[in-house]
């Protein structure tokens, strides 16, 4: 049962880092503990720690923390992993089968580098034409969003911190629009900021904690509403310090 609660921890903190819903991972992690033939199983998880006990029939009580210091929405590999979880539960597969499908869900295909920098840069720029850019101010924002992803990912390799993160790559697409502007390529700013700060704001993060609030998992929703609220803020205050304290606007 050790191993096999192993196994099941494993797959909930995979889950967990990929960005699940609490109550998904700690139904998850019950379904498994039941298969393997637990007679109790108690499940206590928030954005950064786990916590499972496992009773089995024969009087023995089994305990295991896992400690959670980052996360990044990976779908894919949340998709498999549901997958795998059921997959678990209806073939009660044995720890050996577990580890090794873990181990291929973990090491799915992932988004190459330059796919990320391309969708980026599309992305603003789709958002700067839908919120009413014309046709350079689009362009201009592509050319923002590449700068400020080259810039984040070098950065990260630094300081992993996505708080701070979203915090200097709202400094950095604000400082190159009013260079833009100053420049005359463009005569306004507002499309391209909007465009380049809609690909920063922690919308799934945000229903992420509004799911959890109403699934009652009060606590770690919010936790997350927390985050989310200080990654906006952070948005906020990069802005504010180059379009105030740099004199670019009054």
């Amino acid at each position: 049962m050790l191993k096999l609660l192993k196994c099941a921890m494993d797959i909930g903190e995979e889950m967990l880092v990929s960005g699940a819903e609490i109550y998904r991972v700690e139904e998850s992690i019950n379904r498994m503990c039941y298969a393997f033939g637990a007679k109790r199983v108690d499940v206590f998880i928030i954005t950064s720690s786990m916590i499972v006990t496992v009773y089995t029939e024969d009087g023995n009580t089994f305990t295991q923390t896992r400690r959670i210091k980052s996360s990044k929405f990976n779908v894919e590999k949340l998709h498999r992993l549901n997958d795998l979880s059921r997959e678990i539960c209806a073939k009660k597969l044995s720890s050996e089968e577990i580890e090794e499908k873990l181990k291929q869900a973990v090491n799915c295909k992932q988004f190459s580098p330059f796919l990320e920098f391309l969708s980026s840069a599309v992305i603003a720029g789709a958002f700067t034409l839908f919120f009413g850019g014309n046709l350079i101010e689009t362009v201009v924002s592509f050319i923002v969003a590449a700068i400020v992803w080259l810039c984040i990912f070098f950065a990260e390799k630094i300081v992993s911190n996505r708080i701070f993160s979203k915090f200097y790559a709202s400094a950095i697409a604000t400082l190159l629009a009013f260079l833009t502007l100053k420049i005359g390529w463009i005569s306004s700013i507002d499309k391209i900021i909007i465009g380049n700060i809609m690909t920063l704001i922690p919308g799934i993060g945000l229903t992420n904690a509004i799911r959890d609030l109403f699934s009652g998992d009060s606590i770690a929703g919010l936790l997350r509403l927390i985050d989310a609220v200080l990654t906006a803020l952070a948005i906020a205050a990069g802005y504010y310090l180059v379009a105030i304290l740099g004199g670019f606007i009054s």
